[in-house]
This record gives structure tokens, sequence and C-alpha cells, in this order.
């Protein structure tokens, strides 16, 4: 298994979609560091030479990507942030509703963890007085 950025590519998908699995790489993303270290993006990642690997590695060294825990860390701060600082969306987030305009009268039992405001219904039990 090959292994980048802490992470285990799959082996048997084509390496442009295998460098997907990496949090906070995306399509678009890994064509360019694929188009940077000159690798073909059909090749299987099973077939890539240690050099292809270590050109991958360094690659997203060089460019100073935020991916994996560094990017976990930096959107839970963001939304730290917007908690602190009382703005709408961090009331949202306090208050565990939906944050970009969905609304809420219907279709939000994802956010709110499939509580129905019904008299019998619902996974998690409501709070008594």
């Amino acid at each position: 298994m090959v292994r980048v950025a802490g992470v285990n590519i799959p082996d048997n998908k084509r390496i442009e979609i295998a460098l997907t699995y990496i949090y906070g790489i995306g399509r678009s993303l890994s064509q360019k560091i694929l188009a940077d270290a000159g690798i073909s993006f059909d090749i299987r990642a099973k077939d890539l030479k240690e050099t292809e690997i270590r050109k991958i590695q360094e690659i997203i060294a060089k460019k100073n990507l935020k991916i994996e825990e560094d990017l976990k860390r930096r959107i839970r701060a963001d939304i730290k942030h917007l908690k602190d600082i009382s703005c709408y969306r961090g009331i949202r987030h306090l208050k565990k509703l939906p944050v970009r305009g969905q609304r809420t009268r219907r279709n939000t039992r994802t956010i709110r963890g499939n509580v129905r405001l019904t008299m019998s219904s619902g996974k998690r039990k409501l709070e008594k007085k």
C-alpha cells in the first residue's frame, strides 16, 4: 500500500482518484499535483515507483498545503472564532442548527440528531421539565 501524507492510498484506484482520499485534496488539486510531478493520471497507485511517490510527497510539502489534521484543526479554530464573536453563524453552530440558510421547519433532522418534535417519535429523548 502506498502511503502519502500519513494516509494509506488504495492500490487499485487510478492515482488521480487515489490522491483524493487525503483530506483536503480534491480532484482538481490532485490533477495539479500530478501535472507538476509529471505523472500520468491513468497509472494505478500500486504501479507507482518510489521516485514518483517521493515526487508527490515533495510537491505536497513544497506547496505548503493544509491537509489532514492541519486543515481539520484550522476549520475547528474558525468555527470556534465564529462562536466567540457571537456572529449569526456562530450562534447557529452553538444551537446545532443549520448554518448555511437552510429551512428549519422541515428536513433538519440530520443536524439536530433526528429529533422529531411530535409527541412520541424520534430517536433521542427530549428532557422533561
